[in-house]
């Protein structure tokens, strides 16, 4: 790590905390420093025994009630009112239609709300920064997009169920994880695939859709250049026939569900007519043996016997342990960690790797940093901060409480990657040519200035009117009063009454960011600038957009 071309054991507490964490909060440099870049490595990488968090984060987590609901409870609790209105109103009088409806969509951004700001605190304040680096990267990795239908209630729960516990597990669970999530199934329309031949192939379900199969070989998997044909995406969309919702169709599922059939799980249609299907589990996955193909397929050059549901466990088997797929990740992984075109010299080993290990993402991760590549001064503050990255750095490097969360993901939407808002399966380019514009780089400074002169009301609770709607959507349904502000429309430089934040200081900013953070243009610059705008200046240096 030490060698002829690696960065100064100066520069090594920031550069982790560039790579494995947001940036460094007050103090963090100083602790890596005394621990050593090693050892706050191997905590990082073990965060169960070696990172505990805090109890203050713990509380304000499970604050956020929907976090812990399953897909079933969250479709109950906010997609059936909004049905339920529908059904009632559909003779009623347009207005009355309008404001109900109006009412039970407001309630239901409460699941929307709590995901993002369960992200961005975890993001700013949680101590086990890798694991918040990984739940964002590989959630980017497997998309699934919140504007689609039913996935503006599901996509919390699909980061907070198939991807979060799984961040540095065998990479076949995080694969099995997502494609049986109501989130992906719906996003990706695997839902609806169907055997065009099967007893069950009618409306919505009249034939195969490759969605899913193409995406998950291409983006999750193997790899655009990763060695498959059309046939074998045509094979595994019958593979994967069935592969579904509970209750088949949600239009269907809705339909009883208004009728009563889920005033019990048990419910008495169940019960009259057991050829139904059975009653939905939590995790509403559901496969649905009427619309499966069960002929037997090639899919890539192997045979895969027609079996059901197993059909596609071994099809994912295949797809975990291919050679393609540890070369596809290893090379995603280290464009994130390292730069944006990894040399094989560092991608090679971690291949071999995941290959050796059946896959183990921490394996990986430890190969990858302890690489010379990792330590190399070429590709020290070589990555461009994503708008999400850049953010979230001004937050932790400023240290202060945030109550209002707001400014924060609004200054993200402003900039173009707003939380779970990316409505293609390939996710946000970490590339610094994606975000590195003329208008990015204005809209950044704006924020820095706004954010080193204390006019972001990040210390008091959101605006008073938000927040007594806010507090109706978590009690529940009933009269919304005050005009909603959806998160995607805040903007950071509004003026608001009441009491400004506390602007961080430049001299704390320099100590959090450590000696010889800031080149000596950017510290001249600084130093010969008036001391209201230094902390701005900051946040708004060309060395402080990098990690």
């Amino acid at each position: 790590m030490n060698g002829p071309g690696s960065i100064s054991e100066q520069q090594r507490p920031l550069h982790v905390l560039n790579r494995l964490a947001f940036g460094p909060r007050p103090g963090d440099v100083d602790r890596v420093r005394q621990i050593g870049a090693e050892r706050y490595i191997h905590d990082q990488l073990h965060p169960e025994s070696e990172v505990p968090i805090p109890d203050s984060l713990r509380r304000k987590i499970a604050s956020y009630r929907t976090l812990r609901m399953s897909p079933l409870e969250l479709f109950r609790e906010f997609q059936l009112p909004v049905m339920q209105v529908r059904r009632r109103d559909k003779g009623a009088g347009g207005d009355l239609l309008k404001s109900d409806l109006k009412d039970a969509r407001i309630r239901q951004r409460v699941v929307m709300l709590e995901a993002i700001e369960a992200r961005v605190a975890r993001a700013i304040e949680g101590p086990r920064q890798l694991q918040e680096v990984l739940t964002a990267f590989w959630f980017n990795h497997f998309n699934v997009f919140r504007g689609k239908g039913l996935d503006n209630i599901w996509t919390g729960s699909f980061e907070e169920i198939a991807i979060r516990p799984h961040t540095m597990g065998k990479f076949r669970a995080l694969l099995g994880a997502t494609a049986k999530h109501p989130a992906m199934l719906f996003y990706l329309d695997n839902w609806m695939n169907t055997d065009p031949g099967s007893p069950r192939a009618k409306g919505k379900f009249q034939g195969i859709n490759e969605n899913y199969a193409r995406e998950v070989m291409e983006l999750h998997t193997l790899g655009v250049n990763g060695g498959y044909t059309q046939a074998d995406v045509i094979a595994l969309a019958h593979v994967l026939t069935g592969w579904g919702i509970a209750r088949e169709n949600p239009n269907i599922m809705m339909r009883e569900a208004l009728r009563g059939q889920f005033a019990r799980f048990d419910h008495p249609f169940a019960r009259r007519n057991p050829n139904r299907m059975p009653p939905p589990s939590p995790s509403l996955f559901y496969f649905d043996s009427e619309r499966h193909d069960f002929s037997s397929k090639v899919f890539l050059g192997q045979t895969i016997k027609g079996a059901g549901i197993s059909e596609g466990e071994a099809a994912l088997d295949i797809l975990a342990r291919h050679p393609s797929t540890a070369s596809h990740l290893s090379f995603e992984l280290a464009r994130y960690f390292v730069c944006d075109n990894p040399p094989v010299s560092l991608t090679a080993p971690m291949t071999a790797r995941y290959l050796a290990t059946d896959g183990d993402i921490r394996e990986v991760l430890a190969v990858m940093f302890a690489a010379p590549e990792f330590w190399d001064r070429r590709y020290y503050r070589a990555k461009f901060k994503s708008p999400y990255e850049y953010v979230i750095s001004c937050a932790r490097a400023a240290g202060g409480e945030i109550r209002n969360y707001r400014p924060l993901y609004g200054t993200m939407q402003l900039l173009g990657q707003p939380l779970y808002g990316c409505p293609t399966p390939n996710g946000y380019s970490n590339t610094e040519d994606a975000w590195l514009n003329p208008d990015g780089m204005v809209m950044r400074l704006s924020f820095a200035t706004a954010f080193g002169n204390g006019n972001l009301p990040l210390e008091r609770p959101p605006f008073e009117e938000e927040a007594g709607e806010y507090r109706t959507m978590r009690r529940g349904a009933g009269a919304m009063n005050g005009k909603f502000n959806s998160p995607d429309r805040q903007r950071p430089d509004i003026p608001h009454t009441g009491p400004r934040m506390k602007p961080p200081s430049a001299l704390s900013l320099s100590s959090t960011l450590g000696p010889g953070a800031l080149g000596a243009t950017t510290t001249n610059a600084i130093e010969s600038a008036p001391p209201r705008l230094r902390a701005a200046m900051i946040l708004g240096s060309p060395e402080f957009m990098l990690r």
